[in-house]
């Protein structure tokens, strides 16, 4: 199979994507850093232990969750442990296997973190989209994330 070239308006598209794609995390990784010690990693996690019933979920529901490496993972979790924002329990059904769980302290940080993300996500994103591009971003990065996960 012989690729094709981008033509211009594909290459532009594809470039500000791109850029996008570096910009927006760091940005949002400033904005919790400066206002509240987290990074995005560690707010990532503790939106989906926050979200989850009884606020624990097994790594593997997470690497899951967060489409991330279980190495990537593990070592997150010690670093977010020895922070005090989440701790490791047993699983009794699988003797092997371990719950992550959102400690008190980590219930607080995302507390205290939630407001001021979410209003940065309005700033950068949000406020500057029509209700028109709203719906063609989204339905754009959904017909995306179904290609993503076709068979290849």
């Amino acid at each position: 199979m012989e690729a094709a070239w981008l033509n211009e308006d594909e290459q532009r598209t594809w470039r500000t994507y791109l850029q996008m794609s570096s910009q927006l995390p760091a940005a949002l990784n400033r904005q919790l850093q400066r206002d509240c010690g987290l990074t995005l990693p560690e707010y990532e996690v503790l939106v989906q232990l926050s979200e989850a019933a009884e606020h624990r979920l097994r790594p593997f529901q997470i690497c899951e969750a967060l489409n991330w490496e279980q190495s990537r993972l593990s070592h997150q979790l010690t670093r977010m442990e020895r922070r005090g924002l989440v701790t490791r329990a047993e699983c009794a059904a699988d003797g092997r296997g371990a719950f992550v769980e959102l400690s008190p302290a980590g219930a607080d940080a995302i507390g205290a973190a939630a407001p001021a993300h979410v209003a940065t996500v309005r700033r950068l994103i949000f406020d500057r989209l029509g209700d028109e591009q709203r719906a063609a971003f989204e339905e754009a990065c959904a017909t995306i994330l179904r290609a993503l996960s076709e068979p290849t």
